[in-house]
């Protein structure tokens, strides 16, 4: 009797993530094996896409053969619903069979030119640049694996499926587990491209993107955007009213969020090339509904000591502008710059620093307060950042303090008022990143629940109706600026929010009598113990006395 066949084993779409993580192990740099595995990841659902349109396409043009030939062959077809068009040496299925052959780089990276070719929506996301700026579709062929490593990452990406794994934003789940895995087990700069997703939560919901241009000068691989898109989502909201912009100066971050975008289906201008914010602004003279953004920390050498000395952006804040040996306050006043004067609103990310920093920091710090347009500033726990555990700010500014109705609330005035809040008690909240079978990093994150209370009494507090919000001692506090002045400035909360010094409601009377109870009961057993083993040692001759 035939033995019957072996049921292939049920394994989780984690343990297949994992599997085309650890493919190239050994080839290039955490770099290198990210943009390789995510590059293959895009041509795998690229390829789903486009397998999905091109039946839809037979079953509507299928009983009329010469006109299905004619559509099925248009670009249009394909990308008027968000789906790249893929000659036949492009398409996933055409990988796969051919992921054993000896030139299959070859055959990657001429399909990636040829995507990048026929959707021009894509142009720059899929290549590199040469030394003159042209457009290099070599990475796979330079990468340096074998045929055999080649063939076993495409092998895994091929079991990411959507049939096999119902998940309704299985793109989604499978970017962000790349993404997040990638930056926590990078270096600090590979890891700059990523902000935790709860942290990117918190941000949309605070500003509330609900329809205008969403804007990130330092967009890294996407994540405000796609955040801002699930807020929309989570909030029955119409994707159709926001527009994304931004700017990355990092070539290889840069391809990245184009791909992240596109994949997604999320239309965006990201400026046709990789540029620095501060020296070649792409988005000149442009004003915006939204910020959001997450600038490398203290950035040293952003700029030339002579350099940017005139620029507009830094003009009116106390006859200084922010030093070379950090960008934190070039940060600020170019986001400010961005701002619809009327109603703009940013929420960013700096390290804590910021709030204290003297000197000409300080100067336009205090002019930034003095135009009013600080609103809110929360402390985050520390140690959320995958290769920094430095604590962190999110920073809110708003160009429109004033009473009025926004998303259907009524707001009361808020003119020259800071919200603080301090969250670095929050801490409790672990999630564990798998770096290595034998390494792994913590990492602290934000539930939802704790996200929704932040926002809640941040609401509460713009709120028309003053009862929903209430100072509580080390947690929350509203500062006027006159208090703020009174402090020199600074946008530190613990120089604001009460403090209580829980010594005070300790009964000493009764903690001690607790501690002399307890020591009595240690003692009297410590004797009883002493007086067995001097028995024990009488018992045998020799004893201890």
């Amino acid at each position: 009797m035939a033995r019957a066949a072996k049921k292939d084993k049920e394994v989780s779409l984690e343990t297949v993530l994992w599997n085309c993580r650890v493919a190239l192990r050994g080839i290039g740099s955490t770099e290198k094996n990210r943009d390789a595995v995510i590059s293959l990841v895009f041509l795998k659902f690229a390829g789903d896409k486009f397998e999905k349109r091109y039946q839809e396409l037979k079953e509507q043009y299928g009983s009329d053969e010469g006109l299905f030939n004619i559509m099925k062959a248009k670009v249009s077809s394909y990308n008027s619903v968000n789906v790249f068009y893929l000659n036949e040496t492009s398409r996933w299925s055409y990988i796969v069979a051919h992921a054993g052959d000896n030139d299959i780089a070859v055959i990657l990276d001429t399909a990636m030119a040829d995507i990048e070719r026929m959707n021009p929506s894509l142009k720059g996301a899929l290549s590199s640049r040469d030394k003159d700026g042209n457009s290099v579709y070599t990475f796979f062929a330079t990468l340096g694996a074998t045929t055999a490593k080649l063939k076993d990452l495409i092998d895994n990406v091929n079991k990411i499926d959507k049939k096999r794994f119902q998940d309704e934003d299985l793109i989604g789940r499978v970017y962000e587990y790349f993404l997040q895995a990638y930056a926590a087990s990078g270096t600090k700069e590979d890891g700059e491209f990523y902000t935790p997703a709860c942290v990117v939560k918190l941000i949309a919901e605070m500003i509330e993107p609900y329809s205008g241009t969403v804007y990130d000068p330092c967009c890294g691989s996407g994540g405000m955007f796609v955040q801002s898109m699930k807020f929309v989502d989570r909030h029955k909201g119409n994707r159709q009213k926001i527009s994304i912009i931004g700017q990355e100066s990092n070539p290889d971050t840069w391809r990245l969020c184009k791909m992240n975008l596109a994949i997604r289906g999320i239309a965006h201008n990201l400026g046709e090339k990789n540029a620095s914010t501060f020296t070649d602004d792409l988005h000149r003279d442009k004003k915006v509904d939204y910020v959001m953004a997450n600038p490398p920390f203290n950035l040293k050498g952003w700029r030339t000591k002579d350099q940017l000395t005139d620029d507009p952006r830094f003009k009116g804040y106390g006859g200084v502008i922010p030093p070379v040996a950090n960008a934190n306050y070039a940060w600020v006043e170019h986001i400010i710059s961005k701002l619809d004067v009327t109603h703009g609103i940013a929420g960013f990310l700096l390290a804590n620093g910021a709030l204290n920093a003297d000197g000409d920091e300080k100067t336009i710090r205090s002019q930034i307060l003095e135009k009013d347009f600080v609103e809110a500033i929360i402390v985050l726990p520390r140690d959320m950042f995958y290769t920094t555990d430095i604590s962190v700010t999110l920073w809110i500014v708003n160009m429109n303090k004033h009473a009025g109705t926004v998303n259907g609330r009524q707001l009361r005035d808020r003119t020259n008022q800071v919200l603080f809040m301090d969250l670095r008690t929050w801490n409790q909240n672990i999630e564990e990143i798998v770096i290595d079978k034998r390494k792994k990093k913590k990492k602290t994150v934000l539930t939802d629940e704790q996200i929704t209370k932040v926002k809640q009494v941040y609401n509460n507090w713009q709120s028309n109706d003053t009862s929903l919000y209430k100072d509580v001692p080390e947690f929350c506090q509203s500062a006027t600026l006159d208090e703020i002045r009174a402090k020199d400035y600074s946008l530190a909360p613990s120089k604001y929010i009460e403090f209580i010094d829980h010594d005070l409601d300790i009964d000493y009377e009764k903690e001690m009598s607790l501690i002399q109870s307890e020591m009595k009961v240690v003692l009297k057993t410590e004797k009883k113990s002493q007086a067995m083993l001097e028995e024990a040692f009488r018992g045998i001759g020799y004893g201890i006395d």
